[in-house]
């Protein structure tokens, strides 16, 4: 018989990226048991083949520890790049001209090669542009359809294929690369959770991802470009959770906007129902270091607070020397926060209103029994996972036990705050319902003799998006023996 997997004692996620450091299935488990929930690919590095290895391995372990697990794929998106120079690197000196234009040879002190023909037309006068993640910083002078002049405002060295950040146009560029398209179709027939998309500027970026995904996996929009802070709320519309990836927007923008921009990110998705990562050197100095800094630690406790559904480990797991330790005090991080007195008030200073619908009223009314009956947890019985993500926004006081016969549900809940999926059959009736509530509530340790349980279901049963029950039942410590 498998081995009956147990709820983390702990609401917000983790979610860990694979690299290097943590590339074999021994490692991926290590990471597991540690407390991540959740794993990330990325596609910026490395081949296909590697990462269904990857995948296998993820799958394997679910069905070692009986527990689904949510597997993230991140799309690397356009990088804009200038060409090469002929010594191989320039020194940039400040106050100085420097050119970037359309002739495909090699650069020198004062000219590059830009392949990107389409920011030609975007840019005008004044226009800032960042080389080697915002260490070099150039502003406009002139633009033709051939040739950026610029004077050089921060200057240094640039070498061989160094990166360009355009922060503030928006610069016409599809989110979706050739090697994306590749990407995005392994990732589909490789049956992962969810497709994250990078580089996200406006609402048709995340259209054209859903097109393409088809429904097989949830999308998630990273916000790294400041044209996609303008447009966030329409952004959040499409997509089906986001993530703040500081990384970029700390280099488009001064690093004091980016604490505050995390913060409404956060806020917006929360309001709207959105599940939200936060990403980009939490722990960065765990990449060599075997334990994090205080200010480090205070950054990962303030996305706790703030109501965030998960935290995401980056080079820390997947390059760095101490990826184990890198999660394991993640983990411990969020459990000693999460037991902070005035962790639910300091949550709920977001306001999340219901949305005018039957199954938003229910979601909103179970947090708030829980919160005002003496409650052991919220039983979630969904098809598609919709039920699930409603009752998480509201950040209730007790577990959720989501209940679903479609192993891909249980899987994509796997980022969403507070939930502990369980892949099982179906239910039929209002008494099946309450009967399959209450046992697996006893086999989970999620109550014990005497507790209350609130279930929330759709009549007719197995119709997706049809929540319209709620119940509340009592435990009679019986239920296991039937």
């Amino acid at each position: 018989m498998s081995q009956i997997p147990q709820p983390r004692n702990r609401k917000v996620r983790i979610l860990a990226t694979l690299g290097p450091a943590s590339d074999t299935p021994e490692m991926i488990e290590k990471l597991f048991i540690a407390g991540a929930d959740a794993f990330r690919i990325n596609m910026s590095h490395g081949e296909q083949a590697d990462k269904a290895k990857l995948v296998t391995a993820i799958r394997a372990l679910e069905k070692k520890h009986n527990r689904p697990t949510t597997i993230l794929v991140d799309l690397q998106g356009p990088k804009l790049r200038v060409g090469s120079f002929a010594e191989g690197k320039v020194m940039l000196e400040t106050g100085r001209t420097f050119t970037l234009d359309d002739n495909d040879v090699d650069g020198d002190a004062s000219r590059v090669y830009l392949p990107h023909p389409e920011i030609f037309a975007a840019l005008e006068e004044g226009t800032r542009l960042l080389l080697d993640d915002g260490k070099l910083v150039l502003r406009v002078t002139s633009v033709s359809a051939s040739r950026i002049e610029t004077r050089v405002e921060v200057g240094g060295a640039l070498s061989n294929r160094k990166g360009l950040n355009v922060p503030d146009v928006v610069v016409p560029v599809a989110a979706l690369t050739d090697k994306d398209r590749s990407d995005l179709s392994f990732a589909l027939a490789q049956g992962v959770d969810w497709i994250a998309m990078s580089f996200v500027q406006r609402p048709e970026d995340v259209a054209e991802g859903r097109k393409l995904i088809g429904g097989k996996a949830a999308l998630l929009a990273k916000i790294e470009k400041p044209a996609a802070i303008n447009r966030l709320e329409e952004i959040l519309e499409l997509a089906d959770a986001v993530m703040v990836a500081r990384g970029d927007l700390g280099v488009e923008l001064p690093p004091e906007e980016v604490p505050p921009l995390q913060k409404r990110i956060v806020s917006t998705a929360r309001r709207m129902g959105r599940p939200v990562v936060v990403a980009t050197q939490m722990l960065e100095s765990m990449i060599t270091s075997p334990s994090p800094t205080r200010a480090e630690v205070s950054d990962v406790a303030t996305a706790i607070y703030d109501g965030a559904d998960a935290i995401m480990l980056s080079a820390e797991t997947a390059a760095g020397d101490w990826p184990i330790e890198a999660v394991s005090i993640m983990d411990r991080i969020a459990k000693q926060v999460e037991t902070d007195p005035d962790y639910y008030a300091r949550v709920h200073f977001t306001e999340t209103r219901p949305d005018a619908t039957t199954a938003d009223a229910l979601a909103a009314s179970s947090s708030a029994i829980a919160q005002t009956v003496d409650t052991s947890a919220i039983i979630c019985f969904t098809s598609s996972g919709s039920t699930a993500r409603r009752i998480a926004r509201e950040r209730p006081s007790v577990p959720i036990l989501v209940l679903t016969p479609h192993e891909e549900t249980a899987r994509r809940v796997g980022l969403l705050w507070g939930v502990f999926a369980v892949h099982t059959r179906d239910i039929g009736s209002f008494e099946e319902m309450v009967a399959k509530g209450k046992r697996m509530a006893l086999r989970y340790n999620l109550g014990q003799a005497g507790a209350r349980l609130i279930m929330l279901a759709g009549v007719p049963f197995g119709t997706p998006g049809s929540t319209n029950v709620l119940h509340v039942v009592r435990l009679t410590g019986d239920e296991l023996k039937k």
